[in-house]
This record gives structure tokens, sequence and C-alpha cells, in this order.
């Protein structure tokens, strides 16, 4: 029979359309978490890059479930999260028709990875942004009129962000050019945020600032890109029988004669991957400093980096934030970190993480080695270290 008896919900959603090539390569955030002013004032989100993923082994806390007291395997995300730069100060006033920018401060001393960020071509300009603003900084007149702005800001003001960028060139990913966004400084009063946001400018700004091990957070980041593919692939739709004609991996019906046109929610061919998305309540199991892990019980000296590096990426010398599960983008992919909008309290959210193993083996097949010292003591000398001794 070829309508549907009973009941067929739709293959793939329709909320995520249209499935085409995102603009922003850089996770947005379009919309902060809800500001409360009894808190003291503090930061919102970060930034960081996709190293790879790990296993880790931890004992399960959750009394009266039936893995309580047992220890599980599980896949961790690690996300590269050297500190980042505060540069300016940004005021929004709140208007009928949504936020409004009042005025925007900047500091005195801009990096070059930062004002690249502003050219399209940095070789063939001439390097001059910002040059006339930071002389507002040598006379008397111009700080009194920067003063000026951030009394504006802390008066007329409900939202308050800072401009940020990450130290692109620590990452050694062949980039010069600075990721930059806005940062909503959320807690106490307006001018309590100003004053912590011009206690910033300039300064460095870590992840274990603003963030802590076993919270929730939300990654937005740009997924992995897969081109021009057909419906069964992007929408999942059901496989055609073997015996039908010009091919199975189709739509057979892809609208009626009349009225004579394809509805939007047809199922069809296109691109696939490199969509905007963002994946909610991720927790936190670790944040590590110079690529150091050590846990508990295991006190081996040895980097969250696998033995011969990340597939595609390579060696993790940053601080680094360590995530439950997957996260969208590919490796050194930038991914945009914010603080939960929705957090949830159950007891499994709630549950605090105490990792017991970090697997550091090759992921290219060499060996369940976990540091480099226990490979050359089990192989022992080998020729090619022989051979560099002599020379």
């Amino acid at each position: 029979m070829s309508h549907c008896k009973f009941e067929h919900p739709r293959h793939g959603s329709l909320g995520f359309l249209p499935r085409k090539r995102t603009k922003k390569h850089r996770g947005k955030i379009r919309k902060f978490p809800r500001d409360n002013a009894a808190l003291p004032p503090h930061l919102t989100a970060f930034m960081g890059y996709k190293a790879g993923m790990n296993q880790i082994v931890r004992e399960v806390e959750r009394p009266g479930a039936r893995l309580h007291k047992k220890e599980v395997v599980e896949a961790v995300t690690v996300l590269e999260t050297p500190a980042m730069f505060v540069v300016g100060i940004v005021g929004y006033v709140a208007t009928p028709t949504g936020l409004r920018t009042l005025t925007t401060v900047w500091s005195q001393n801009l990096s070059e990875e930062f004002l690249r960020r502003l050219y399209k071509n940095w070789y063939r300009s001439k390097k001059k942004a910002f040059t006339k603003y930071a002389k507002k900084y040598t006379t008397e007149e111009g700080k009194k009129s920067i003063d000026r702005e951030l009394e504006k800001i802390a008066k007329y003001c409900s939202v308050v962000r800072v401009i940020a960028h990450t130290q692109i060139r620590l990452i050694k990913l062949r980039q010069k050019r600075a990721h930059v966004m806005e940062i909503q400084v959320n807690g106490g009063s307006p001018a309590d945020k100003v004053k912590f946001a011009k206690s910033l400018l300039e300064q460095k700004v870590t992840v274990d600032s603003v963030f802590g091990e076993n919270e929730l957070i939300d990654t937005l980041a740009a997924t992995k890109g897969k081109g021009y593919e057909g419906v069964t692939t992007r929408w999942g739709t059901t496989q055609l029988p073997r015996k039908t004609h010009k091919g199975l991996r189709k739509v057979a019906c892809i609208g009626a004669w009349h009225p004579s046109g394809v509805r939007f929610s047809v199922a069809r061919a296109g691109q696939n991957g490199y969509h905007h998305r963002t994946e909610i309540n991720k927790k936190i199991y670790k944040i590590g400093k110079s690529g150091e892990i050590k846990t508990e019980y295991d006190l081996t000296n040895k980097a969250i980096t696998p033995l011969g590096g990340y597939p595609h990426y390579g060696v993790v010398n940053e601080d680094y934030i360590m995530i439950r599960g997957s996260c969208p983008g590919v490796r050194k992919r930038v991914i945009t970190l914010r603080k939960s909008l929705n957090p949830i309290t159950n007891r499994t959210a709630a549950e605090v993480i105490t990792l017991k193993f970090v697997d550091t083996a090759s992921t290219h097949g060499h060996g369940k080695f976990q540091t480099i010292e226990e490979k050359r003591k089990f192989l022992g000398p080998l020729k090619k270290d022989l051979e560099t001794e002599t020379k």
C-alpha cells in the first residue's frame, strides 16, 4: 500500500530550515543567561579550540542507582582554552525594539592578532587602526573623555559587555587572526559591571575564572561540513524497494499534480553540515592547566595529549577544558562556550565528578602506552635511538 494507514511522523526536523552553510564560522551567542543583580559581577562566556576526544574512567556517585559506586568508561572532548584578552567595553540601552549600542570604550594597547581581524589584507594595509584613539590616553583631556564615556555607560545602560579576543598564536594553527566576541557581564548594578569590566581592560581572562568544574555549559559552533548529499543521508528518508527504476535513495512523490509545486517541507537533496548549532548542558569534567593531567588515583606525570598528538590537531600546551561527550565542529574549530541558559538541577546534573583515570594512549594505534617513558622502558633501546646517540 502506498499510503500510510495509521501514523507516519515526518523524516527530519523543519525547525532548522534552511539547511544551508552558515555565515558564522564562530558560534554566535544570540542570548546570554538571565542577569541576577544579587550575584557579584562575572563573565558569562569564553572561547576555545577543539583538540579531540579521550576516554576516562570514573566512579559513579548516585545513591540508589544501579551504577552507584561502580566504574564507568565515558568519552570526553578536550577543548584548548588559552587565556583571552579584554580590549573593550560596550554599553547597551534597552529600547522597545531591542538593545541599542550607546557607546564603546577601547583599551590603549591592542595586540597585532586583534588588529589583523580588522583588515582584509594585513600585509598591504597601513596598520593605522586605533592609532588616533590610543593618543587619548596620553593627554588629560583624552583621559577625561574616556572617563565620561564610562560614566555614561554606568548611568544609562542596562547591559554591559566586554570585547575580548583569543590568543590564537599560542595554539599553533597557522592562523594569525584572533577570534573576537562580546561577553556579557552579569551580576551587580550597572556601576559595578562597569567597574568590573574596567578592571579587566588589557588583562588576561582564564577559563577557570569564568567556569568551574562540575558546571553545566552550552557549546555553540558550526558543525562538520559534508557537502552536497542526497535525501536519504540528509533527511533520513526510507529507501525505496530494490527494483525501483532510476535509483532507491529518493523520495517517490515530491508533490501533487495540482497545485503544481514542491512544498518547502518535502525532503530534497542539498547542503548537509556546516550549520550553526547549539548543544546545551554539557558537564565540565576537568579544567586543566598547561596541558597536564593528574588524578587522585593516577599520579603519573603525563600530558592530556595522547602519544603522537591528537590526530589533525597536535599537542595541547595551554589550559584546557574537558566536557562530557561530543560537541559540534571539527578539530581546530573555534567553539563558543556559554554558561547554561536553562541549567538542569536533577541528581545526575548535581553529581560531583571524580576522575580515576584518563586514557592517553596513542589514537594512531601504536600500542597502549600512556607515556613515552613507559614505551621506552618496555621496548628498550631502539636502533634509531642508538644511531642518534652515536652521532
